[in-house]
């Protein structure tokens, strides 16, 4: 076996001077429509410094020179790879189980009562329970929905017609969800009767203790690819859909557009989630404002 010392050494040069490459403004410019574009995200001027650092390394597995020739590599791949990997770099991916809890407590107290009730009545559609997780990161919120639905009705958990949709722009995490596996710190919100039933423990090789989502609450959620800003694959209707935390990065058309979508698919009477950072005050819609960051659909 060779060494050759001069290509090694050529490449660790190429990786210091591709870690000091500048972001010029006008390469900002070109790779924030490109996203903004193909996914709706608003990158705004505050994340320059975000986008250089996160892309400079992929720029350096492709022993590309500059930002400039990664954008024409991004544009130019026609198989849509390089685009995959350029939004799950500068997504930002923050869940944990339970977040935001007064959106479960929410589903336990009333939403779910008042929806088996209306299910239980003569042509009320029976335990049919259609929820979609629209940006469901690596997993906790679709994983706690089902939790909360197991947990609370019966009617929907043991009718055999209860499912989750579960969809996310980033394959990164997608992967993360359907794997199920949690370490102690992602499972300190869910009680001990929960984290009992939905999930078990066991021993990871270096010997951390892992948690992995059971089966029976696995097998109720399907996850998918999905771009937001992508026509709706799904005919629905949806009895719930959960978007949190995903509109703070679009601006107000594209927020419209979007939640004109999930009317679209949402059943009447059908529920909306959105961010506690999050609001639809000053756009039109057809929703009915029930609590903080809870919106009820009116209208078909």
């Amino acid at each position: 076996m060779t060494f050759d010392h001069n290509s090694s050494l050529s490449q660790a040069q190429h990786k210091i001077s591709v870690q000091q490459l500048e972001l010029s403004d006008k390469d900002y410019q070109d790779i924030a429509s490109f996203v903004h574009k193909a996914s709706g995200i608003n990158l705004m001027d505050g994340k320059k410094e975000l986008v250089r650092a996160r892309l400079v390394k992929r720029i350096s597995q492709l022993e590309l020179k500059d930002f400039k020739s990664y954008f024409r590599y991004a544009t130019s791949d026609t198989s849509g790879d390089e685009l995959v990997f350029l939004l799950d770099a500068l997504a930002t991916n923050l869940t944990s189980f339970f977040r935001e809890p007064q959106h479960f407590e929410f589903m336990y107290k009333t939403l779910l009562p008042e929806l088996e009730k209306k299910r239980r009545k003569p042509g009320g559609g029976g335990p049919r329970l259609r929820i979609w997780s629209a940006a469901c990161s690596s997993g906790e919120e679709p994983y706690t929905i089902a939790m909360v639905v197991l947990e609370r009705c019966p009617y929907f958990a043991g009718g055999g017609d209860f499912r989750i949709l579960a969809t996310d722009l980033s394959t990164k995490v997608l992967n993360i969800a359907k794997r199920g596996q949690y370490g102690p710190e992602s499972v300190k919100n869910i009680n001990p009767v929960a984290l009992r039933n939905y999930l078990t423990k066991n021993a990871s090789e270096k010997g951390v203790s892992l948690y992995t989502i059971n089966p029976h609450v696995r097998s109720l959620i399907s996850f998918r690819r999905f771009n937001l800003m992508d026509p709706l694959p799904y005919k629905g209707p949806m009895d719930l859909i959960f978007c949190r935390n995903v509109m703070i990065y679009f601006d107000r058309e594209t927020i419209g557009k979007l939640i004109e979508k999930f009317h679209k698919i949402l059943e009447v009477g059908g529920y909306l989630f959105i961010g506690h950072s999050e609001s639809l005050s000053g756009l039109k819609h057809n929703y009915q404002y029930v609590a903080p960051c809870i919106y009820r659909k009116i209208a078909s």
